[in-house]
């Protein structure tokens, strides 16, 4: 074996997933690596490129990966000596979606794909490796660092590769062909181009023995080693490789990876003795990539219409059912899923302007409620707000005029895609919630020092807002405006506090759902006004009263109130879990009778859901108390 071989084992030994190789192993493989020596700047793919034999490590120098999204280049990853990258090649078909580049002269080691598959089919630590960091775009995915984050901050890149993407549900042939062992090739072979099949399956008594692909027929009919008049199961693949139903991208793909196969058979309860369900092929899978968050923010950008967004949101939604039928963490989930409505969103405010021409003035216009506290996971109703710039007087009435007009549009065009006006007229579209910053700012001086005077315009969720669209420095402003306020009215926060514990109890004296009682949803659970209106409320409040800026997330805010207040942080943090578990619960609801999952059908559950959900009501108590203790509520009691 020659020096640089053994030079290139020794380095490789001391990283994963090469450290799940035996020497041996790694010998053989560095006998086939080439080295690449890179000058600064110099690219080693890039965006668009034709997929290479190989995937790489670094040995030395800096490689960043990086890429374009709003035509401006953004920095991904730096991969260090002992990072792997460039892992396209190995689960996926298309042209390389971002582009390493050394950021110094740098060295790195080719690895060829075919040398190395052997190993990574018979080690599910290497493959696991690799899956993870192909997903996660992680040069580690097990770093602690990269746990958690890397999700979030890379759903915005329309090139990305996120986890979810590979979490997400297949669509598949759920109508093979299916044909008896005696079956004759040409017979088959006949069906198969009748039928623009390039796969059957062979069965006894209705259970999969074999497949027979395009690829079969080519390599064992073609050439000469059976004649056409054979049966098929003297060229059938047997055993199939079976899957459930259910079977997510990444499952797919590790499966046929580890077996060399290009079809996996669905069946009823995931194994070959059930019945057939369905073929998954690798053209399935690559399809299905063309579903992952990215795209589909890419896709939004292409809109023309509300039609064109409607498809979009009904693919976010499939995208949010599995996931969550997944178990990955709601907090991804509700990432995600911002991310998309915000596109949506931003899009629909875009084509209005196309519509209407350039704006007078600038604005921003603001998403509040739910969306504003990026927690909308089903399609609920739209809540929104417009503040433009302060202008000239007799200006004024032509400049709100045309961004009613706006507001008008934008608005039914998420009508369209499926969101609902707020019934309770908290749209922009509303002549109140769409004015200028001085107005906007007096609006919000008068509900921070008059609160409750005209209980019927103000709304909390008004303190919860993100800016979808238009100009920051004017939602900064706002904000600036609100926390100058609050320092001097406890009166607000005792109006807050005293809203926050007035919401009904969601269980009664004997610890039984408080269901309702009569009318449409007579016997079912309000688990928004019940449940997580008094979590949202509470981190609100809290959050205001301490002066945090910038975090809306009711799930974010209990985890920040927890860091700067370590007295009562066990309370804060068993809050922010059952807000994660009460939204569950009603995302399951809505997308199960696709509705807002407001109102759970508490029989319905099973044993162990009903005691999860009632001890995720646990912690309200202690959040009630410590709200009462806290702002010693006295003016509204």
């Amino acid at each position: 074996m020659n020096v640089i071989a053994e030079r290139i084992a020794d380095f490789l030994k001391e990283f994963p997933p090469f450290n799940n190789l035996s020497i041996e192993e790694l010998k053989m493989v560095s006998t086939s690596i080439r080295v690449i020596n890179l000058e600064k700047h110099k690219v080693l793919f890039q965006i668009n490129d034709m997929l290479h034999d190989s995937f790489y490590v670094v040995a030395s120098g800096i490689i960043n990966l990086s890429v374009i999204s709003d035509a401006e280049e953004t920095l991904l990853n730096k991969c260090l000596p002992g990072d792997v990258f460039g892992l396209r090649p190995f689960f996926a078909k298309n042209n390389y979606m971002m582009t390493a580049k050394a950021r110094e002269e740098s060295v790195v080691y080719a690895i060829p794909i075919a040398t190395f598959r052997p190993f990574v089919a018979q080690n599910s630590e290497v493959l696991n490796f690799l899956l993870e960091s192909f997903a996660n775009n992680s040069n580690d995915p097990r770093d602690r660092e990269n746990k958690g984050k890397l999700l979030s901050d890379n759903v915005v890149f329309s090139s990305q590769q996120s986890e979810i993407q590979y979490l997400q549900s297949l669509s598949y042939n759920k109508a093979p062909i299916k044909v008896v062992p005696n079956a004759i090739i040409r017979d088959v072979a006949q069906q198969m181009t009748d039928n623009l099949a390039n796969s059957v399956f062979v069965t006894e008594n209705h259970f999969p023995i074999g497949i027979i692909t395009d690829t079969d027929i080519r390599s064992k009919v073609a050439t000469g080693r059976y004649p056409i008049t054979s049966s098929v199961d003297k060229i059938m693949t047997a055993p199939v490789i079976t899957v459930t139903e259910n079977v997510s991208l990444a499952e797919a793909q590790l499966l046929m990876l580890k077996n060399s196969v290009s079809h996996l058979c669905v069946t009823q309860d995931g194994s070959e003795k059930s019945e057939i369900k369905g073929v998954i092929s690798e053209h399935d899978l690559i399809v299905a990539q063309a579903s992952n968050p990215g795209v589909l923010i890419k896709e939004i950008k292409r809109s023309k219409d509300a039609k064109d967004l409607k498809l979009v949101r009904n693919k976010l939604t499939d995208i949010i059912q599995t996931s969550i039928s997944k178990n990955i963490p709601l907090t991804h989930v509700c990432n995600i899923s911002g991310e998309i409505n915000l596109a949506i969103l931003k899009r629909s405010i875009e084509l209005s302007i196309l519509d209407l021409g350039s704006p007078p003035a600038r604005f921003a216009f603001l998403s509040i409620g739910s969306q504003g506290r990026k927690e909308q996971l089903l399609l609920t109703d739209q809540d929104n707000i417009l503040v433009f710039e302060d202008v000239a007087t007799d200006k004024y009435r032509d400049v709100k005029d045309y961004f009613l007009k706006l507001s008008k549009k934008t608005v039914s065009t998420l009508e369209k895609v499926g969101y609902e006006p707020c019934p309770n007229g908290h749209i922009s579209s509303n002549i109140l919630w769409c004015k200028s910053l001085t107005d906007w700012i007096k609006q919000y001086e008068n509900w921070i020092n008059t609160p409750g005077e005209i209980s019927n315009e103000i709304s909390s969720i008004f303190f919860d807002y993100e800016i979808a669209f238009g100009e920051p420095n004017i939602e900064e402003a706002i904000t600036s405006a609100i926390f100058k306020n609050i320092k001097k009215h406890t009166l607000f926060f005792d109006y807050l506090g005293n809203d926050a514990i007035k919401k009904p109890a969601p269980l009664s004296f004997f610890k039984k759902f408080n269901v309702e009682e009569a009318g449409t949803y007579k016997d079912k659970f309000d688990i928004k006004n019940k449940a997580l209106m008094p979590l949202i409320d509470g981190a609100r409040l809290f959050t205001l009263s301490n002066n945090i800026k910038g975090i809306n997330n009711t799930h974010q805010r209990f985890k920040q109130l927890a860091m700067i207040d370590p007295k009562h942080s066990e309370i804060f943090l068993n809050c922010a879990e059952a807000f994660l578990v009460l939204s569950k619960f009603r995302a399951l609801e809505g997308l199960k009778n696709d509705n807002s999952g407001q109102y759970i059908s508490v029989e319905e559950l099973s044993k162990v859901d009903r005691e999860l959900l009632k001890n995720a009501l646990a912690p309200m108590k202690d959040l009630e108390e410590l709200i009462k203790d806290t702002f010693q509520l006295t003016q509204f009691s």
